[in-house]
């Protein structure tokens, strides 16, 4: 089922929307980062050719229903990172979140400020039951951006997910439809 990622309005003058090709300055920087490539696809090291399989995988993820990924865009234009809502869980009522920024956009709220965005829309427009993201427990900028945008931390998942050649541990972070009033 394809699915149309739609322009959300964020918070502090964000935008939210569908990924272009002109986001490869982005996903350049973003390849340069020593972790995002370790738990994305984004392409390390970079080449303009990846960086656009990059962008076409985004594209194919609404093509194939698997998700909503989203850029988040500044008031000025510039794309700072991006978010997505992955659905594949949604027949159990439940869908996940994943986030990051680039280096030169962090420490300014965006991230969160995005991801109340997206959760709000998730929760009153496509009405998902429950929302999910982990965390690798280190990743304290990560934690505050899911508790600012009122996911709790329900637990922590030993060896949950393969980053850089070894198991990690996650915290899963859970918001209901109830525990708001967005």
């Amino acid at each position: 089922m394809r699915l149309d990622v739609p322009e959300l309005a964020a918070p502090g003058d964000l935008t939210l929307r569908p990924w272009r090709l002109t986001d490869l300055p982005l996903v350049a920087e973003a390849a340069r980062d020593p972790y995002i490539p370790l738990i994305t696809t984004v392409p390390s090291p970079y080449s303009e050719a990846e960086g656009v399989a990059f962008v076409e995988r985004q594209w194919s993820r609404a093509a194939t229903g698997a998700g909503y990924p989203f850029v988040i865009v500044s008031g000025a234009g510039r794309p700072l990172g991006t978010v997505g809502l992955w659905v594949r869980d949604l027949p159990q009522g439940r869908a996940s979140l994943g986030y990051w920024l680039a280096a030169s956009a962090r420490g300014h709220g965006a991230a969160s400020r995005a991801l109340t965005a997206v959760t709000a829309w998730a929760l009153d427009e496509l009405r998902v039951p429950r929302l999910e993201l982990h965390v690798e427990p280190w990743n304290t900028a990560s934690l505050r951006t899911a508790e600012s945008a009122g996911f709790r931390r329900e637990g922590l998942l030993r060896g949950w997910q393969e980053v850089g050649g070894e198991r990690r541990d996650m915290y899963v972070y859970g918001l209901l439809a109830g525990d708001t009033d967005t």
